[in-house]
């Protein structure tokens, strides 16, 4: 899923696991950055357990995955006629590895809201870990061909 084919074809995606932060407004604002800080430090938290003396049942060493996003726009936003970044959706995540259970996830948050006064920790506390069910999706590249100097 991760390194689509070139052939466009319809995927089973498993069930998978994610820290995940729902937002409004542009993503160069200080708010989406802030998001993005809490989702790193919380998979870092996970990453580093047995480092701190925690090991979860069913740990693997591995690499932090790369931040995803899905994005839209606000009713307001598609009725516009031009397209401001204030009215953007997003649901920003990071996925996290099958071992990561609700208590590993809560261990996570407690670690790195001690380390990290961030304001906003209170609004987030519910959004801590979700659980991404299995679907079937429809994948493919999206290639841009490129003009020569001569313009053909």
């Amino acid at each position: 899923m991760y390194l689509p084919k070139e052939i466009p074809e319809v995927v089973t995606v498993p069930k998978q696991t994610f820290f995940m932060l729902n937002g409004k407004g542009d993503p160069n604002g200080d708010a989406f950055t802030e998001k993005i800080n809490v989702l790193y430090s919380l998979s870092y938290a996970v990453r580093m357990m047995p480092k701190q003396g925690y090991t979860p049942e069913g740990y693997v060493d591995y690499t932090v995955y790369p931040l995803e996003g899905l994005w839209d726009l606000t009713e307001e936003g598609k009725k516009s006629g031009t397209m401001s970044k204030d009215e953007f959706l997003y649901t920003v995540m990071i996925k996290q590895p099958g071992f990561v259970t609700r208590d590993v996830a809560d261990r996570a948050f407690e670690t790195v809201r001690k380390k990290k006064p961030i304001p906003c920790w209170t609004r987030w506390c519910s959004t801590r870990l979700k659980m991404a069910c299995p679907c079937r999706c429809f994948i493919s590249v999206h290639t841009i061909a490129s003009r020569t100097a001569s313009g053909s």
